[in-house]
C-alpha cells in the first residue's frame, strides 16, 4: 500500500496531454474552487501510473484513453461514509475560515472538519465531537500556529 502524505491537497486522475512543445495536466475548475488550492500558487505534482496503465505494454499506451468522469467529493463521501468518528483525535491544518468565522480543515477524501477558535495556518490537534454525512465538527485539543 502506498503511503500518502498529510500535506496532500487533492487527489485526481487525469490524462497527460501534448500541446505544441509542452505537456499539460488539466484540472476542472470546480475541483480547484471547491478545494483548499489557490490560483497562482505553486504545488508539487506526483505522477503515479494507474493500475490499468501498469499492466499495458508501451505499444498499447499510444491508444486513446477513454475519459472517465470523476465522482465529486460529496459522492465519494456518501459512498464510503465519513472518514472520521465521534471521539477521534486528529492533527489538522486549518486551510480557511467559514462564513461563521470557524476554521475549516480537510481530512481524507476532502472531508471537511469545522474547528472553532482557529485561523488559517493553525496546526491543531482536534477531537471530533459531531459527524454528519458531509462535515464533522471538532474542538481543539492543542494548537500550534504555523507561520
Amino acid at each position: 500500500m502506498t503511503e500518502i502524505s498529510d500535506s496532500l491537497r487533492l487527489l485526481y486522475e487525469t490524462t497527460l496531454e501534448e500541446r505544441e512543445n509542452e505537456y499539460v495536466l488539466t484540472l476542472p475548475k470546480g475541483l480547484v474552487e471547491d478545494s483548499s488550492l489557490a490560483n497562482d500558487s505553486s504545488y508539487r505534482v506526483a505522477l503515479l501510473e494507474s493500475a490499468s496503465d501498469s499492466r499495458q505494454s508501451k505499444s498499447d499506451r499510444s491508444e486513446t484513453i477513454p475519459q472517465v468522469t470523476e465522482p465529486t467529493d460529496e459522492q465519494r463521501i456518501e459512498s464510503q461514509g465519513p472518514p472520521v468518528e465521534v471521539g477521534d483525535v486528529r492533527s489538522v491544518t486549518i486551510d480557511t475560515l467559514g462564513d461563521q468565522g470557524d476554521g475549516i480543515a480537510k481530512v481524507e477524501r476532502g472531508f471537511i472538519v469545522i474547528v472553532p477558535d482557529t485561523r488559517p495556518g493553525d496546526r491543531v490537534d482536534v477531537e471530533i465531537t459531531n459527524v454528519a454525512d458531509s462535515v464533522a465538527f471538532a474542538e481543539p485539543v492543542s494548537k500550534a500556529e504555523v507561520r
